[in-house]
């Protein structure tokens, strides 16, 4: 066979199949491709055991890394697994304030109570993309604020006093622009706490009835 009969055997024969994936990148290409997929891999492995040592019991990693893992887990990856609790809530408990304000003619009028977790929850309701602050501040602000208090409202050292300012500025923020002329001198909380009514098949009694814990003035 001779040379022109060699190139056009060789032009006729099959090109070799295409390597499919990162084998069919070049190797600039598969070396960028290599490092994306070991950063993701780093990256889905440590997010796991954030998680892993967020939601497992108390232990010497987690307590001595606790600043580090509260960090990455709140507020977007937090678990609450009070759904699946033994005895899952049963309360719908609603945060509400009022104020003493000094108008601007001089005169000092005490509001009536406004529901704030009421404003919460129909900002929420039916948006597609419902804002995490409405979800979770006034109602982590006033876990807060019960975790740190005893049954007669006195605060558990630091943590008290700070749950105390924190659930404060909350207050105000939400209730100071409907009072721009005047000026707000004390801030009042309680809590609206009502029982879930049972299911209609069933024969439980529910005491449906609020209660209230209303809290003292605090200086604005």
């Amino acid at each position: 066979m001779d040379s022109n009969e060699q190139a056009a055997a060789e032009d006729a024969a099959p090109a070799p199949p295409r390597r499919a994936g990162i084998a069919g990148l070049g190797t600039p290409y598969r070396v960028v491709a290599a490092l994306a997929l070991g950063a993701l891999a780093v990256a889905a492995c440590s997010h796991l055991a954030f998680v892993f040592l967020h939601v497992a019991p108390a232990n010497t990693v987690s307590r001595q890394h606790a600043r580090t893992i509260d960090g990455w887990i709140y507020p977007e990856f937090e678990q609450n697994w009070k759904l699946f609790a033994p005895n899952p809530l049963q309360q719908n408990i609603a945060v509400e304030a009022r104020a003493q304000v000094r108008t601007a003619g001089g005169e000092l009028v005490t509001t009536g109570w406004r529901d704030l977790s009421a404003e919460d929850g129909a900002a929420i309701r039916h948006s597609l993309l419902p804002s995490h602050t409405e979800q979770n501040e006034l109602r982590r602000a006033w876990d807060f604020f019960t975790g740190s208090h005893g049954e007669d409202d006195k605060p558990d050292g630091e943590r008290g006093e700070l749950s105390e300012e924190y659930l404060r500025r909350i207050a105000l923020d939400r209730i100071r622009p409907e009072h721009r002329g005047g000026h707000i001198l004390r801030i009042q909380l309680r809590s609206a706490t009502t029982a879930v009514a049972a299911p209609p098949w069933s024969d439980e009694k529910t005491d449906t009835r609020t209660y209230y814990r209303e809290l003292s003035w605090w200086t604005a």
